[in-house]
């Protein structure tokens, strides 16, 4: 996921998704007890201080309002893989699933628009759920919410445009059907007709209508215990058929979105503002996630990290949109002990360094595993942690996964182990010399800066060049370069920084595998940001995926990291915690590890 699973965040501590592009959530099993107490999922970091402030008796009214440094990835529930894309859908969509609003069981997968938990047969392989009755579209007049718009949603994730979802690995396999559906779909013509008419004659069999116009039936291709979680995925929102007259992803798509939360969008100017207001199709009474006491969302846009804390802390803002604070201020707010800052484990491995496996720079030198090992053996994860608010805030990570997934590996040791010496001989060794590299960046993060300085100092000491490509903004990074296949193809950029969050919780760590180095897929529906492609990853990935012994996927996907790691497709750095300051006014500030912010639809203020 994005801070932005699919594609994670690293714009303050570490922040953006993610960008921990994405990250849903599960069960139970994804958690653990944090160090230092609090909400019992919080298991990616060295402490959590909880700082939710569920004092007072919650007033209904007033106007929640946020700052942060842009948009999001997209305000289209269908394709947003940004964990700060689907903190915002939380107001405006919903999906059968969603993360439990309570602090400490923030990682459960609970009904949202489901009625209860679904429905599994004898074989593993038909899952039914039922649509809550009262469940609404605010169209003219209100519309209840049925199985064919939730077919229409998940259709929509693969759509023949370039705008689509980017965790389609995470279950493409399993949904019957949906690989050849979403193969033909990508020969539509990319206009609203073209979809719409394709949509009428295409069959889709891998969801069906059930014995009732709101019961829906997914039909698999194996088991999976962990589906119910990766229900949460807002690639499963309902789409409602209206919808279909707008390209998705695009302005003309947001100023005519459906909504069947509790908000729906006012006006959006890009990289300036979006504003929400109160739904009146929504009836709380059919809404066990959202409590939607405020009556209006208004965020502010163009921000920097400096400016947000001072209004938060001025209390003309009551919370930070899409980026924390610095983690120079962190570490001020720890030792100050605020009230208002809370701390907790992400849970992601956030930020990691891409490296560029297909770029024609250098005589194509970053194609060789030898060189990229070099590289890794020239780079200080050390100090890369100190930009990042030193192991406190930022513990070292050296693998693919976190703590807190199972088949994490216990083994922290890195093979690659900081030596310039030794790197210089490794590149001389791999037959290269006067490496020139690029490297992609945001410079609105001071992280995302100073990672980018540390890296170009340190390449510098073994013979390489870096020079810096900076992305404006929060999410250039992604819909212009990495998001593109093609800029990696022509050499754009040689390295750059991204994160990444589960999709989901526990049993989880295929949401980390797939999306990021299945080869066999590239962007945009995939997150393979590098095009890094192995073919035994590969098969190791099939068949983890496939094993119904929990040991013995553990085991495949321990050996999948090995290969990751050896080569060199990332350089891990850090499993962060993370950092949130809100306004003293603020209240039930509860901190949702897939958005990597507060639950903006639960929140109070004074």
């Amino acid at each position: 996921m994005l801070r932005n699973r699919r594609t994670a965040g690293w714009a303050a501590v570490a922040a953006t998704a993610s960008i921990v592009i994405a990250a849903c959530g599960s069960g139970s099993s994804g958690g653990g007890t944090p160090s230092g107490g609090g909400d019992n999922n919080s298991t990616g970091g060295v402490f959590s201080k909880i700082s939710a402030n569920q004092s007072g008796t919650p007033k209904t009214g007033g106007v929640l309002k946020l700052a942060g440094a842009g948009d999001a990835d997209y305000y289209d529930p269908n394709i947003v893989y940004s964990s700060t894309g689907q903190s915002a859908a939380r107001l405006y969509a919903r999906t059968l699933y969603a993360y439990n609003p309570e602090l400490g069981h923030t990682t459960e997968a609970v009904p949202d628009l489901a009625t209860a938990d679904p429905e599994v047969s004898a074989d593993g392989k038909t899952v039914t759920v039922t649509i809550r009755d009262g469940a609404k579209w605010n169209t003219s007049p209100p519309r209840q919410v049925t199985a064919a718009d939730e077919i229409r949603g998940l259709e929509m994730t693969c759509n023949p445009t370039s705008r689509q979802f980017g965790g389609q690995p995470d279950f493409n396999f399993l949904i019957k059907g949906y690989i050849p559906f979403c193969n033909a779909f990508a020969k539509a013509p990319a206009t609203v007709s073209g979809i719409k008419n394709f949509l009428k004659t295409a069959k889709f069999p891998g969801v069906t209508v059930g014995d009732t116009p709101q019961t829906v039936v997914f039909h698999l291709t194996q088991p999976a215990g962990y589906f119910k979680s990766m229900l949460t995925m807002t690639a499963f929102t309902p789409r409602a058929e209206e919808m279909l007259n707008y390209l998705p992803g695009t302005p003309e798509q947001v100023a005519h979105q459906v909504s069947d939360g509790p908000y729906m969008i006012k006006s959006w100017d890009p990289t300036k503002s979006l504003d929400f207001v109160r739904n009146p199709a929504w009836d709380a009474a059919t809404d066990p996630i959202r409590k939607a006491y405020v009556n209006e969302v208004k965020i502010t846009e163009g921000e920097q990290q400096d400016a947000i804390q001072q209004q938060i802390q001025a209390g003309s803002i009551n919370a930070d949109w899409d980026l924390s604070p610095s983690a120079t201020q962190q570490n001020q707010l720890i030792a100050q002990n605020d009230p208002n800052f809370n701390i907790e484990g992400s849970i992601s491995n956030n930020p990691y360094i891409i490296f560029n496996t297909q770029s024609p720079n250098n005589n194509g030198a970053l194609k060789n595993v030898a060189v990229r090992q070099a590289i890794a053996t020239a780079i200080n994860r050390d100090f890369l942690i100190q930009d990042a608010g030193g192991p406190k805030l930022s513990p070292p990570l050296t693998h693919v996964l976190p703590q807190g997934i199972d088949g994490a590996p216990a083994d922290t040791n890195y093979p690659f182990a900081f030596d310039q010496a030794k790197a210089k001989q490794m590149l001389a060794a791999a037959g290269v010399k006067n490496l020139k590299l690029t490297f992609l960046y945001r410079a609105v993060s001071s992280t995302s800066q100073k990672m980018f300085e540390d890296v170009q100092n340190q390449l510098s000491k073994v013979g390489i060049k870096v020079k810096g490509l900076n992305a404006p903004g929060q999410f250039t990074i992604y819909t212009k370069y990495l998001q593109v296949p093609d800029t990696a193809r022509q050499g754009a950029w040689d390295l750059s920084l991204a994160g990444w969050g589960p999709d989901w919780y526990g049993n989880a760590a295929l949401s980390f595998f797939k999306p990021l180095f299945d080869g066999r897929e590239l962007p945009p529906n995939s997150s393979d940001y590098g095009l890094y492609n192995n073919d035994k990853l590969n098969g190791l990935i099939d068949q983890a995926a496939q094993a119904q012994d929990e040991d013995q996927s553990n085991a495949l996907w321990a050996q999948a990291d090995k290969i990751v790691i050896d080569d060199v497709a990332i350089y891990p750095i850090t499993n962060p915690n993370w950092g949130l300051l809100h306004s003293s006014a603020t209240h039930n500030t509860i901190y949702v590890p897939a958005f990597q912010s507060f639950d903006f639809a639960n929140i109070w203020v004074e």
